[in-house]
């Protein structure tokens, strides 16, 4: 083959080559929801290349079990967006234990602030006699240990109630993990460490900067958040962003992995009041008893989870570029945090793109 020709069939292939790996398709980037107004981009099923015949049966059992509203973004993307039950993207709905997490994020805003380590007991910042313990055992329960679930007080006998009198000591601090309302001290560690309400608090550092509404409001001995369905999907998608808001970083990404990583070595599925799937066992909000396996095996792996009260959840699933959001009443009956609905839920979302 003559010089000139083989030089040229070798550029020209280097050209192809080069082409290749200098123009790719572009990687679609995250949209995030103006602060106010009603605008929200939104992406089709059919762009997405998933299957429409998976929807109709997907809402038909959404609506089967009692849910008011219903969200999957992709990338922040409303893909679905569906109310059901007589609710609407206006009504305000409560959180229940899904707002954990927000208690979660604002004690990293307040760390990162340098106004609290959560390696720091809590009388530290509420002072002594916050419960009925001995000193002693008192001053073994780290603002940490409320994130864990790791606080050693009674989880049974005295129900939600966190006054003094009723948080009484069941085993030393980190030595056994048992879902407790008690995580609510967390509040008043900020608000005593911030010089500020918890509302106020909350409501500058983390609602007002990512376009959320909604209130906190008592339920019982409980405080509940309540908001509109787009709201828990604003701050689903600042936890899929790793804490950040477009450019703004909101929760730094530090505490943000600990937060969504196992914080302990007794629940494995469980983070700083985050669930986690894919992790090789469990435990459920009161047993003592370890299961083996993910909490949700039809789900992705790499899905960690806000969970409530009759169902509310918020699942991020990065693997996915994908934040989804249920609201509404039970769907089978009252139940706490993990419900069998979950599985059957999934397996109707994994349909969709499998």
């Amino acid at each position: 083959m003559p010089k000139t020709i083989y030089s040229f069939l070798l550029l020209f292939f280097c050209f192809g080559c080069n082409k290749e790996t200098v123009d790719p398709t572009p990687t679609e980037t995250i949209y995030f929801p103006p602060l106010t107004g009603t605008i929200w981009e939104t992406k089709s099923i059919a762009s997405l290349g998933w299957k429409q015949p998976a929807v109709q049966p997907l809402l038909d059992y959404l609506e089967l079990k009692h849910t008011k509203g219903f969200i999957i973004l992709v990338n922040g993307r409303i893909v679905m967006e569906n109310y059901f039950n007589g609710h609407s993207g206006t009504t305000n709905w409560y959180w229940a234990s899904a707002g954990k997490t927000l208690t979660s994020t604002l004690t990293g805003i307040a760390q990162q602030e340098g106004i609290l380590n959560i390696n720091n007991k809590v009388s530290q910042y509420i002072g002594t006699g916050w419960t009925s313990e001995t000193l002693a055992q008192e001053n073994l329960i780290t603002c940490k240990n409320l994130l864990t679930m790791t606080s050693g007080i009674e989880d049974i006998a005295n129900g939600d109630d966190v006054s003094s009198a009723n948080l009484q000591y069941k085993a030393d601090a980190e030595t056994r993990w048992a879902y407790h309302n008690v995580y609510v001290k967390l509040q008043d560690v900020i608000a005593q460490a911030s010089g500020q309400s918890w509302n106020t608090y909350f409501n500058t550092k983390l609602r007002d900067k990512i376009g959320m509404d909604g209130v906190w409001f008592q339920s019982g001995n409980n405080s509940v958040y309540g908001s509109t369905t787009r709201s828990m999907a604003r701050f689903g998608l600042l936890m899929y962003n790793k804490g950040k808001w477009n450019n703004t970083v909101i929760l730094n990404e530090t505490y943000f992995r600990e937060a969504t990583s196992t914080s302990q070595n007794i629940n494995l599925s469980y983070g700083y009041l985050w669930w986690l799937n894919g992790k090789s066992s469990y435990l459920l909000p009161q047993p003592q008893l370890t299961i083996p396996g993910s909490i949700i095996p039809t789900a992705p792996n790499d899905m960690f989870m806000a969970l409530g009260k009759n169902d509310q959840k918020i699942y991020v699933i990065p693997s996915k570029k994908m934040v989804i959001i249920r609201m509404g009443d039970a769907a089978d009956n009252v139940n706490l945090a993990l419900s069998d609905f979950d599985e059957t839920l999934w397996e109707k979302i994994s349909a969709l793109y499998l």
